[in-house]
């Protein structure tokens, strides 16, 4: 809808897992290109954080908030890549599932009985504009 509606908004990252319910939401969309890496052995595509940057949307969509970058990344977490976006004056919408946040990782694993590794940082949700539960 923002797109449509002329806001300049363009996808940073979205995984789709091979889903084309989910390509398909991605067709006409702006897209920044990723960064192509290569980790033991195998390229790998990640974020490319100082191309969203370079090009400076108004806003950018990032998938998967608490993704742990490849070896060598600058920052060890997506979301430290967002904050580093953020702090560069663009908005960012993300999505986070419930068992990565932080504060909620004792119950996630009462519950489950994982441990989950990949978790964002209570204070990154507090810094948001708008929280929307889906």
């Amino acid at each position: 809808m923002l797109f449509k509606n002329g806001v300049d908004i363009q996808i940073g990252y979205v995984e789709t897992h091979n889903r084309k319910e989910t390509s398909d939401l991605l067709v006409g969309l702006p897209l920044i290109p990723r960064r192509k890496l290569f980790y033991k052995g195998k390229e790998l595509e990640e974020m490319d954080v100082q191309a969203i940057i370079n090009i400076h949307p108004e806003i950018v969509i990032v998938d998967e908030l608490a993704h742990t970058n490849i070896e060598g990344s600058k920052n060890e977490k997506r979301w430290q890549d967002v904050m580093e976006i953020l702090e560069s004056g663009i908005n960012v919408i993300s999505a986070v599932n419930i068992q990565h946040i932080e504060s909620l990782n004792k119950e996630i694993k009462e519950i489950t009985g994982i441990e989950v590794t990949e978790r964002v940082p209570d204070k990154v949700l507090h810094t948001a504009d708008e929280v929307v539960k889906y």
